[in-house]
């Protein structure tokens, strides 16, 4: 399997999201971890069914977010992607909420081919002060032998606010010239709310051939115009049944973005 998400231009990454983890407020005890893996299971089935390009595994329901994952986040996520990889027949990759260490140790063990996390950036919201460390992640990455690990850069994270006060083009940018990503990624407000078309082109212009993905809010009536600027898009909520986060992947719904896909792609 190629390990690069990016095996078709204008790639489309569907999120698989895990339901809350052991040590989660959200956590199923009576489900356990078998409901975790049965939950993704049923979820990778709608999404290769509906025809996406790649998986992004996440942790996006073990609310309230952390900003370093504790270690029973990152065994229960290696084991089910471990369990759950040999049915994949598409790309793969991991998102620990927000963690982006555990996220490429979770994708070594794994055999994921890509992490998507905030690497930069310094935030103030939800989840108090948030300052990161790329230098430390993208050395953690070569110290374990992961640099076929891909490292998505979300450059403008959900429920936060950058205190970085430069225009998002300025801050593309600089991560571009410094900061070594494989791709960069451009996010709305929140988790499913659609990022602005001239944000995307601001970006685009900004990092020459280093590609950009739409990060949320996609949909089949605004994809068209996102890709014209982005290489990729990573959907969740809108292949979730009645466009809701939490709820299960619906296949018909995937069917129906990756339509529209295909017609723009010329296949």
């Amino acid at each position: 399997m190629d390990r690069s998400a990016f095996i078709l231009k204008k790639t489309i990454i569907g999120m698989a999201h895990a339901i809350a983890l052991p040590g989660g407020p959200l956590y199923d005890r009576a489900k356990g971890v078998r409901g975790i893996v049965d939950g993704l299971r049923d979820d990778v089935r709608a999404l290769q069914e509906g025809g996406v390009d790649a998986i992004m595994f996440c942790n996006e329901n073990d609310r309230p977010y952390r900003l370093k994952a504790g270690p029973e986040t990152i065994a229960v996520m290696s084991a089910v992607i471990a369990e759950l990889a040999p049915e994949l027949h598409v790309p793969y990759g991991v998102d620990i909420l927000w963690d982006p260490i555990a996220a490429i140790a979770v994708a070594k063990a794994t055999g994921a081919g890509f992490v998507r996390e905030i690497f930069t950036g310094v935030y103030a919201g939800d989840m108090g002060l948030w300052t990161t460390n790329v230098g430390e992640a993208a050395r953690f990455r070569a110290a374990i032998d992961a640099s076929d690990v891909k490292l998505f850069y979300n450059i403008n994270a959900e429920f936060t606010d950058r205190l970085d006060r430069r225009p998002i083009a300025a801050i593309a940018r600089s991560v571009a010239f410094g900061s070594l990503p494989d791709a960069i990624c451009v996010s709305g407000p929140m988790t499913g709310e659609a990022v602005e078309k001239s944000t995307l082109g601001e970006v685009r212009k900004a990092v020459g051939d280093i590609p950009v993905i739409v990060n949320t809010g996609c949909n089949p009536d605004n994809i068209a115009g996102f890709l014209e600027y982005a290489d990729a898009a990573i959907v969740g909520t809108y292949f979730k049944r009645d466009g809701v986060t939490w709820n299960p992947v619906e296949a018909a719904r995937v069917k129906k973005f990756m339509a529209v896909v295909r017609r723009l792609r010329g296949e």
